[in-house]
C-alpha cells in the first residue's frame, strides 16, 4: 500500500510530459491558398479582360505527390454558382502552384482561367474583404484565406 500512491504519482507525472504538437506542426492541408490578388491593376475599370486577369488567386501543392483536383472547386464567399471554379483534368505536381486568373485565356501547367467576361460584374474577389475557399470533389473544405482591407491589392494566405 506504501507504493501506491508514489505509483499514481509517476502516471500523474507521464501524463504532464506527454508532448504537445504545436499548432505550427500540424498538417498542412494538400493544397493551399498562397496568395489572392483581389484589387487588380487599373481597377475599378470596365471589366477589361486585361484587368480581370488581373486579379487571381494562386494555389499550392504541399505535398509530396502530384495531386489530381478535377472536380475540385475554388470560390469565393458568395453564395452565386457563377462565383465557382471547377477544375477539369489538371494535375498539380508536387510542391508545385497554380494561378486562377478571372478572365479568359489559355490554360497552361501553371496559369488557369476562369473564363469571366462582361465587364465589372465579372470579377470575382471583392476589392474590401472576401473568402476564398477551396473543396475536394467530395465537397470537403481543404483551405481558405480571408482578406478585410481596401489599403492594399492582395493577401498573403500563408
Amino acid at each position: 500500500m506504501r507504493f501506491l500512491p508514489l505509483a499514481l504519482s509517476a502516471a500523474a507525472l507521464a501524463v504532464v510530459l506527454v508532448p504537445v504538437v504545436p499548432a505550427q506542426a500540424a498538417a498542412l492541408p494538400a493544397v493551399q491558398f498562397m496568395k489572392i490578388y483581389y484589387n487588380s491593376p487599373g481597377s475599378p475599370d470596365n471589366g477589361a479582360n486585361s484587368s480581370l486577369n488581373g486579379e487571381w488567386a494562386q494555389l499550392k501543392n504541399t505535398t509530396r505527390k502530384a495531386i489530381s483536383l478535377k472536380g475540385w472547386t475554388l470560390r469565393d464567399k458568395t453564395s452565386a454558382s457563377d462565383h465557382v471554379y471547377t477544375f477539369g483534368a489538371f494535375t498539380l505536381g508536387a510542391g508545385k502552384t497554380v494561378t486562377v486568373r478571372t478572365g479568359k485565356g489559355t490554360d497552361t501547367s501553371t496559369i488557369r482561367y476562369w473564363g469571366r467576361s462582361g465587364g465589372t460584374f465579372a470579377y470575382i474577389w471583392n476589392q474590401t474583404a472576401d473568402t476564398g475557399y477551396i473543396r475536394n470533389p467530395s465537397g470537403k473544405l481543404i483551405d481558405s484565406c480571408s482578406y478585410n482591407s481596401s489599403r492594399v491589392e492582395s493577401v498573403n494566405c500563408l
